[in-house]
């Protein structure tokens, strides 16, 4: 048995690293405990680069709480002496009446946020790279970029430990307990005690809070990156935003700038549904024809070289909106944000939340939007 800790922190990924730092560096005692050794690509957390976007076509609530993220990311990166974000712009792009530009232009005129429509050939003119069909318009957010995975999870948890977290990896949870004043928590080394729980364990989420019933579906993505065939001028940083592009109704993909390891993209939403022990970790060469049929239709320079490929995994609600909030039977029990796919750039601001939830703070955002009881109540 450990000693007794404010918050336990399960699960370090994206949300539990960042939810740790804020804990930690607010003088708090906490513990992060995560199976792997983060960071890691064993989960959602990974890929060398993840899309920070304003004119969020999801919906416009979450404006403000990417607005935040930037500043706490901003933040992060002054307290680590770590570069993890890199401003290129953001394309949406698409059909006029689509999904995805709908929504972008909506958030961006509701939050009056800097961006230009583009036609299809002025969006050809500015970024060659791209073949949008004639009758595509892009939405163009100046602000947009991308984030480093990888160092963002390595940051906040070094930053963590030198505001005194302990951090225990390779140590899975198998599940907890409510005891007066707090939690038990079981793991695969022994039992630890705290005021509170943060449970963020990404894909591993329906399985820990079985009682809560979540309907949660596990979805294995793929990810690739190519070397550019052509232009490679095209396919910089300076060169070209970061982009989601709708092809079809409910078919998107989404893509990265070249900063050394060839050009990112990737299908969304586009996966089969697994579990997180299941989920096939290598990448067919099938799958990798198959992005190179979209790559060749809409962005052919890039179909170049296949330089690697990797699987990530989603946790996907029924509405693909987030689940943040405390348990509706457990107060002190924090569920932190099985994401949908689209969460990676919130978790700076999220891990100040699940840090307020779980000192029994108010959180300065409306969270209704992510209340984990909307299933049931529904």
């Amino acid at each position: 048995m450990s000693g007794f800790h404010e918050v336990i922190v399960a699960g370090l990924g994206a949300m539990g690293s960042c939810a740790l730092h804020h804990l930690a560096r607010r003088g708090h005692r906490v513990m992060g405990v995560d199976r792997f050794a983060p960071p890691h690509a064993m989960g959602s957390s990974h890929g060398k680069s993840r899309i920070i976007r304003e004119a969020y076509f999801e919906d416009p609530r979450y404006v403000p709480l990417v607005q935040r993220a930037y500043e706490c990311w901003a933040a992060l990166e002054a307290e680590s002496g770590v570069r993890l974000f890199r401003q290129t712009g953001g394309l949406m792009l698409g059909p006029p009446d689509g999904t995805l530009v709908r929504g972008a232009r909506l958030s961006a005129d509701l939050h009056g946020l800097p961006h230009e429509l583009l036609d299809a050939r002025e969006v050809a003119r500015r970024f060659p790279a791209f073949r949008p069909e004639a009758d595509w318009v892009g939405v163009w957010e100046p602000r947009a970029g991308m984030l480093h995975p990888e160092r963002a999870i390595e940051s906040a948890l070094t930053m963590a430990r030198a505001h005194g977290a302990e951090v225990r990896t390779h140590e899975t949870v198998l599940g907890w307990d409510a005891i007066p004043g707090g939690v038990e928590v079981t793991t695969t080394s022994g039992r630890h005690r705290a005021a509170a729980l943060i449970v963020s364990v990404g894909a591993w989420t329906a399985p820990l809070l079985a009682d809560l019933a979540l309907p949660l579906v596990v979805q294995r993505n793929v990810l690739h990156w190519f070397a550019p065939a052509a232009h490679a001028e095209h396919f910089t940083p300076e060169a070209l935003p970061i982009f989601i592009n709708e092809i079809e109704p409910g078919h998107s993909w989404y893509g990265f700038p070249d900063t050394g390891d060839g050009v990112k993209l990737a299908r969304h939403h586009y996966g089969a549904a697994t579990t997180a022990d299941l989920a096939e970790r290598t990448v067919a060469p099938n799958e990798v024809a198959e992005m190179r049929t979209v790559v060749a239709r809409y962005m052919p320079d890039a179909n170049g070289t296949h330089r690697e490929s990797a699987a990530c995994l989603y946790t996907n609600a029924p509405d693909e909106h987030f689940l943040i909030g405390r348990h509706p039977r457990q107060a002190n029990v924090i569920v932190a944000s099985p994401c949908s796919g689209h969460g990676f750039k919130f978790a700076s601001a999220i891990g100040e939340i699940l840090g307020d939830l779980a000192t029994e703070r108010t959180p300065t955002f409306d969270m209704s939007l992510f209340a984990i009881d909307r299933f049931a109540a529904a």
